[in-house]
């Protein structure tokens, strides 16, 4: 059994969990994670409970031109489904909502039928994004866990390739 640390050892060990915060998509500047550290946040990520070691989750990397690519699918989604009278300066707005920022690591849930309980799956994956958010912080990186409009739409998932069974995490 590990030695139990002394209490002023605690304080900076739980130094980066306490002062963890979502950054503002505003606050998201360049540069972000280069390959390797993208790599190390992935593999932090999925350091999470899994009861029967399923995986019941997968990422969606979006970064450099596919931003724009997948801007452009959301400006037509918007005004599809949500906000069909939409200004062409609000779909300008809708079109540039990855590009604000150097990556967007879309968390896709996809628990599977069988002995382990969707729910238990589902929180997996919710544990995955907080994973995200403390390696992301960890290593001196700005981060926020965010669903919107588009996280709920149909023809987003389409786009993105999500199965039926399939939904955004964040």
């Amino acid at each position: 059994m590990p030695s139990r640390a002394p209490l002023d050892d605690v304080d900076s060990r739980l130094e980066l969990l306490l002062t963890r915060r979502s950054t503002p998509v505003a606050g998201l500047g360049s540069p972000g994670p280069d390959q390797a550290t993208l790599s190390a946040i992935l593999t932090a990520a999925v350091r999470t409970p899994d009861h029967g070691k399923l995986h019941p989750w997968r990422f969606i990397l979006i970064h450099g031109d596919a931003r724009e690519a997948l801007g452009t699918e959301l400006a037509t989604a918007f005004q599809g489904a949500v906000e069909p009278e939409a200004t062409p300066f609000r779909l300008t707005q809708v079109r540039k909502t990855f590009s604000r920022v150097p990556l967007v690591i879309a968390v896709i849930s996809s628990p599977s039928d069988g002995k382990i309980p969707r729910w238990e799956q589902i929180l997996s994956c919710g544990a995955v994004c907080q994973n995200i958010l403390h390696a992301c912080h960890t290593l001196g990186f700005g981060a926020q866990w965010l669903t919107q409009w588009y996280a709920y739409d149909p023809s987003v998932a389409k786009v993105l390739g999500l199965s039926s069974s399939e939904r955004f995490a964040g």
